[in-house]
């Protein structure tokens, strides 16, 4: 079943999609430890990528 999803998916998009959620976390914490302008900047970071990843995606 995992690696039905990983054929479907690919490799590459999972690893992308796995820094998304690390990037989002770095940002949550930052912004419940007062850091709040820190935690908007990095959070800018998850929906670029996610507008590369479907960029690039969609000029195969």
């Amino acid at each position: 079943m995992i690696k039905d999803f990983i054929e479907k998916v690919g490799v590459m998009n999972i690893v992308m999609l796995l820094v998304v959620i690390s990037i989002i976390l770095v940002s949550e914490y930052k912004f419940l430890s007062g850091d709040k302008l820190d935690a908007i900047f990095i959070a800018f970071w998850a929906p670029t990528i996610l507008g590369f990843m479907n960029y690039f995606k969609d000029k195969k």
